[in-house]
C-alpha cells in the first residue's frame, strides 16, 4: 500500500483540508507501513573554517577517551558519538581549499571549471556531481515505505544571499546547487502551509481546528496522543516565531555590511528555532535527510554573545602562537558543538510516533566542516563528529586512520541506509571500499 496515497485518501474522505497532511502523516495507524520498519534518519551539519586541533580532537583511541573542550557539549551523549580523525579531502582540480572543502564535502567529486577566483590556486564553478543527502533522498524517495513529503529539507543560518561556490554543500546533481532555508518563518511556512504576512502571523491551527478535530474523532487512543503532541510542538514553535518578530531589541539595529543576511547577534535565535522545527518535521515526517548549514565557507559570523568581536574567518587565519586567538576560536567551535548537542537532546527528548523509542535512536547527525584547519587550510583531517544512532555503528569510540579518502565514509553512510554502492564521487578514492572499523 502506497503510505502518501493512504493518507490523502483519509483526508479526502473525511472532507478535510490538504494542509492537514502534517498532522496526519506519521500517525502509525494512517502511515501503512509494514510493522517493525525503520525510520532512518541523517543530519549533515556544517560549520565553517577548521577547527583548533589542540583543542578538538581526543588523545586516546578506542572507547576510552576523553573529549576536549570543544566537543565538551557532547559529553551527554559520548556513548552515542564517534569522533573520525584522519579522514581527508583527497580530491582537487579547480579552485582553492575553501572552494573545494565546501564543494566537495559532501560531492566527493572535483569542481566544475568556472570564473569564481578563490583566494589562490585557479577560479571554478559548482561541484560536477551529486552530494551524499541527495543521493540517499532519492534512495528513500525511490520506495514507498521511505518516501516522505520533501525527501530532504536543506536548512541554514545565516547563509549569504548571493549564491557562489562557497555558500553551497547540497547538490540534486551536477551543477545543481541546494539553496537551503534559513529563515524559520519560511521554513516554517514550508512544513505548515502558513502564507500570512510575516509581520501578522496568524495562526495554521488555528485555521486546522476543525479539521484537527475530526482526526481526533476517528483515529485510535494512541493516536489521539500523537496529534495532541505534535499539535502542541507547533503551536509552541508559533509563539517562539511570533514572538522573535517582534521582540524589542532595545538599541537601533546597525546596517550590515553587504553579504550578510539579516542580523548578525539572532544566530542563536536562529539557529534554535531551525533546530526546533527541523525535529518537528521529523516529527511529522516530513523528510527523513537534512543539511544543516552555519554561514558559508570563508564565513564572518561576529559571536558577540560570546564577547568575540572578530569575524571567524579572519581569527581562523592568525597562527598557531596567537593564543587570544586560538583561544576564541576553541570557544566559536564549542558553541557550534553546542548547536550539535541541543539537536541531539531535542532529538533524544522527542519519541517515535509508533513508541519504538525516541528519534535520535534513528537519526545519525554528521559535523563536519569544510577545512582541518584554518590558517594551513588543510584538507587532511577534516573534521567528521557522528552522534546518534540512525545507522549499526558502533558508537561512543574515537577512530583514527591514516588520512583515508572522505568519499570512503560518504559510501559507508550510504551502506548505513542500505544503499550498497560501490563507489561515490570521484571512483580513483572508493577502491578500497568504505570505510573500516566503524560496525
Amino acid at each position: 500500500m502506497n503510505p502518501i496515497k493512504s493518507r490523502r485518501e483519509f483526508i479526502r474522505d473525511l472532507g478535510l483540508s490538504a494542509a492537514v497532511l502534517p498532522f496526519v502523516a506519521n500517525l502509525p495507524s494512517l502511515a501503512g507501513l509494514a510493522k517493525g520498519h525503520r525510520k532512518q534518519r541523517l543530519v549533515i551539519m556544517f560549520s565553517p573554517d577548521g577547527i583548533v586541533p589542540n583543542t578538538f580532537w581526543p588523545d586516546a583511541e578506542g572507547t576510552d577517551f576523553a573529549f576536549k573542550e570543544i566537543l565538551k557539549p557532547l559529553e551527554p551523549f559520548k556513548n552515542r558519538t564517534l569522533v573520525l580523525k584522519g579522514v581527508a579531502d583527497r580530491v582537487r582540480g579547480d579552485g582553492d581549499n575553501h572552494m573545494r572543502g565546501i564543494g566537495c564535502l559532501l560531492t566527493g567529486v572535483e569542481l566544475f571549471p568556472g570564473n569564481v577566483q578563490g583566494g589562490s590556486d585557479t577560479p571554478a564553478g559548482w561541484s560536477s556531481g551529486i552530494s551524499i543527502d541527495q543521493e540517499l533522498k532519492n534512495y528513500l524517495q525511490a520506495n514507498p515505505l521511505t518516501r516522505t513529503r520533501f525527501g530532504s529539507l536543506e536548512l541554514g543560518v545565516m547563509v549569504p544571499e548571493y549564491a557562489d561556490t562557497w555558500t553551497r554543500m547540497s547538490y540534486a546533481g551536477p551543477n545543481k546547487p541546494n539553496t537551503p532555508v534559513d529563515d524559520p518563518y519560511q521554513l516554517f511556512a514550508k512544513l505548515y502551509g502558513q502564507k500570512k504576512d510575516q509581520e501578522t502571523l496568524e495562526s495554521v491551527l488555528d485555521d486546522l481546528k476543525d479539521d484537527i478535530a475530526k482526526v481526533r474523532s476517528v483515529v485510535a487512543a494512541p493516536d489521539r496522543k500523537i496529534l495532541d503532541e505534535h499539535t502542541t510542538l507547533v503551536r509552541e514553535m508559533e509563539d517562539e516565531i511570533r514572538v522573535s518578530r517582534t521582540r524589542d531589541v532595545g538599541h537601533a539595529v546597525p546596517p550590515l555590511e553587504p553579504g550578510v543576511r539579516r542580523e548578525n547577534d539572532k544566530i542563536p535565535e536562529i539557529s534554535k528555532l531551525q533546530i526546533d522545527l527541523l525535529v518537528s518535521s521529523f516529527v511529522a515526517d516530513s523528510a527523513r535527510v537534512a543539511t544543516f548549514q552555519f554561514t558559508n565557507s570563508v564565513g564572518q559570523a561576529r559571536m558577540t554573545w560570546l564577547g568575540i568581536k572578530e569575524g571567524q574567518h579572519d581569527l581562523s587565519h592568525e597562527p598557531d602562537s596567537n593564543a587570544a586567538a586560538q583561544e576564541k576560536l576553541t570557544k566559536i567551535n564549542q558553541w557550534y558543538c553546542s548547536q550539535v548537542a541541543y539537536l541531539a537532546k531535542k532529538l533524544a527528548e522527542t519519541k517515535e510516533p509508533d513508541g519504538s523509542g525516541c528519534l535520535l535512536d534513528n537519526t545519525l547527525i554528521v559535523w563536519t566542516n569544510e577545512l582541518g584547519q584554518g590558517n594551513t587550510h588543510t584538507l587532511n583531517d577534516i573534521p567528521f563528529i557522528l552522534v546518534g544512532n540512525g545507522v549499526d555503528f558502533k558508537m561512543g569510540r574515537s577512530l583514527k586512520y591514516g588520512q583515508v579518502p572522505h568519499n570512503r565514509l560518504l559510501m559507508a553512510i550510504a551502506h548505513g541506509f542500505g544503499h550498497r554502492i560501490d563507489r561515490f564521487g570521484n571512483p580513483d578514492f572508493c577502491g578500497a571500499g568504505i570505510l573500516p572499523n566503524l560496525t
